[in-house]
């Protein structure tokens, strides 16, 4: 088996936000109780031509242009993993590539695992480069999350999303040592068919789901790669609030400093599948050769994948001219109103629509 590693990567991040306090005060609730709550300042929040779609393409595109060595047409498969994908019967991920002239000879494929849907695509574009059928293969986390009105995840859903570029390790800017997940029946959050906005299991979505599958999952990585939780110089963990990746970092020894780089949910919300995807690039944009760095991605329904990254001198060489770094997009948000927000997202609905 080859090894592999990142060859390159690119996120986007829409630039509207609105607040908790802003969403509460339409719905009559304290909403800078529940942004302190779930540790959130603010949501990220498409604009109305924007959609899984977009987002994917612009990270992509910015994945490619990082690398302008690598020839689009080397990109053997591109996979896109979201839970709002625009389409019920049509792929994103042929449009994609599409976009960066990487179609027609490759595979292509959209994924579903909600939000760890994009580590689940980067451990199947491990499987083909590794396996030596393909040079270079494309993995993409992307979303514009649901939240019905009033509802709590209303105040966390956001979008966002990141493309990473896999290939043989020895031209990477990061080398993936190793992966493991960890997998189990447990019904924490769930949208049937046709339904407009997800449900979710309240407290249940902590334990027994998330922190359960996250600790798992890490501590089997830790065993498999021999290391400690000091050894590593950044953690970035599935971030479905502000508290909850904080909480379990401090769980397996992790110290805030390591996990900060990475934590982007309190500036932008919950990106779902995009979440683990967005902060890895935020650290990758800031790292040095040398750095090790800790990622646990997780999956209601539920799973967690797990990763074991080591990042090369190749990363210098990939800063890129002209791709704006994870920071400035999460940073260089306009403020909505309640009344935009919910026309941006659909939520005005007239009598008799569907």
């Amino acid at each position: 088996m080859t090894k592999v590693g990142i060859a390159s990567y690119g996120g986007y991040v829409p630039r509207w936000r609105i607040t908790p306090k802003e969403i509460g005060k339409t719905w009559g609730a304290d909403g800078e109780a529940m942004g302190r709550a779930l540790n959130i300042q603010s949501k990220s929040v498409p604009s109305p031509d924007e959609d899984v779609i977009t987002i994917s393409v612009e990270a992509a595109r910015y994945a490619m242009k990082r690398r302008p060595d690598i020839d689009p047409k080397d990109v053997g498969a591109i996979y896109v993993g979201s839970e709002s994908h625009p389409y019920a019967v049509k792929p994103t991920a042929t449009i994609v590539a599409e976009a960066i002239q990487a179609a027609p000879l490759l595979t292509a494929a959209d994924f579903e695992f909600a939000c760890k849907a994009g580590t689940a695509a980067i451990q199947c574009a491990m499987g083909l480069v590794g396996s030596g059928m393909m040079k270079y293969a494309m993995a993409i986390g992307s979303d514009t999350s649901q939240g019905a009105p009033g509802d709590a995840l209303e105040y966390s859903a956001s979008a966002g999303g990141a493309a990473f570029l896999i290939g043989p390790a020895e031209e990477s800017i990061a080398t993936l040592n190793d992966t493991s997940s960890y997998t189990s029946d447990t019904p924490d959050f769930w949208r049937r068919e046709g339904q407009t906005y997800p449900s979710h299991g309240g407290r249940f979505t902590g334990e027994p789901a998330y922190f359960r599958h996250v600790l798992q999952c890490s501590e089997n990585i830790l065993k498999r790669a021999k290391m400690k939780p000091e050894d590593y110089d950044y953690a970035v963990f599935h971030q479905p609030n502000g508290k909850f990746p904080l909480r379990v970092s401090q769980q397996l020894g992790f110290t805030k400093e390591q996990v900060l780089t990475g934590l982007l949910v309190t500036r932008i919300g919950n990106t779902y599948s995009g979440a683990i995807l967005v902060g890895l690039a935020a650290i990758l944009d800031v790292a040095k050769p040398g750095d090790r760095i800790f990622a646990i991605g997780y999956g209601s329904g539920a799973g967690a994948d797990g990763f074991d990254i080591t990042v090369t001198p190749k990363i210098e060489e990939a800063r890129g001219d002209g791709i704006p770094p994870m920071e400035s997009m999460v940073a260089g948000g306009f403020p909505l109103d309640y009344a935009t927000y919910a026309k941006f997202r659909g939520k005005i609905r007239m009598a008799g629509s569907s």
